[in-house]
């Protein structure tokens, strides 16, 4: 018991760490879960409740440092959590099985297109609201959060990668904004965890209380050192959690 609650708590850690600079968390805090004898569909809830409090202090460190843009994250909010919703009730009706395949595939161009086009994301290139970007930002606020609900894995990947190219954020505003939206469509989704008791409390709380440090140390990180630091990051996250996918789906 001491043994694996050192585990999931350290490892969580790392996990919250580097999914506050650059998403990619659950990639290391899952299997963490899992390698200790806890079975899947209690590690998937225990991994959500820890999850969603490390973006919840990841959110706030965030906005706190005023690197969030509220003026359209108001916006985009109430789409997330609709769509998150939607994506939890539709996955209990609906096989995943095509996103398996899918969904490594994106987040490899995604991976490929930073690398290719070397400026992308160093530059703040956001000019204010338009009708125009606030249906896309509300448009793909709804579909990620659906996403989310459904699968979720890659979700902060496709937030970056989303605010950045329909809305021009560097890589470190557009993290900060990913943050707040991952934080509520995961907040969505632990609902449903908690009403079906899918969530170990006792592996759960521990490691959600490292996972919330973890997040605070990479957030300082993200902002002390800017988008130089959060694009290679999100570049490495990328590639590893497309492999991890590819992987489990052949």
């Amino acid at each position: 018991m001491l043994l694996s609650l050192i585990i999931i708590c350290s490892l969580g850690f790392i996990a919250a760490a580097v999914d506050a600079i650059a998403g990619g968390g659950g990639l290391i805090s899952l299997p963490a879960l899992l390698v200790v004898g806890i079975p899947p569909h209690l590690a998937l809830g225990t991994n959500k409740f820890s999850a969603t409090a490390a973006s919840m202090s990841s959110a706030i460190t965030f906005a706190r440092s005023g690197k969030t843009s509220w003026p359209i994250l108001k916006w985009q909010i109430p789409f997330t959590l609709v769509g998150a919703s939607l994506g939890v009730l539709a996955v209990l009706r609906v096989s995943s099985s095509f996103l398996s395949v899918a969904v490594p595939v994106l987040i490899l161009v995604v991976g490929i297109y930073t690398v290719i086009h070397k400026e992308f994301g160093l530059e703040n290139r956001f000019r204010g609201l338009t009708p125009l970007n606030l249906v896309v930002a509300c448009s793909f606020a709804l579909t990620i959060g659906f996403y989310d609900g459904f699968f979720g894995p890659g979700t902060g990947s496709f937030l970056i990668f989303a605010f950045a190219t329909f809305l021009g954020f560097d890589f470190l505003t557009a993290s900060a904004n990913a943050k707040v939206l991952n934080f509520m469509s995961n907040l969505a989704s632990l609902i449903l965890f908690a009403w079906n008791g899918k969530i170990l409390y006792l592996y759960g709380i521990p490691m959600a209380i490292f996972m919330m440090l973890g997040s605070y140390v990479g957030s300082k990180l993200a902002i002390k050192r800017g988008a130089a630091l959060v694009r290679p990051i999100f570049v490495t996250m990328s590639f590893l959690v497309a492999a991890k996918l590819i992987y489990q789906a052949f």
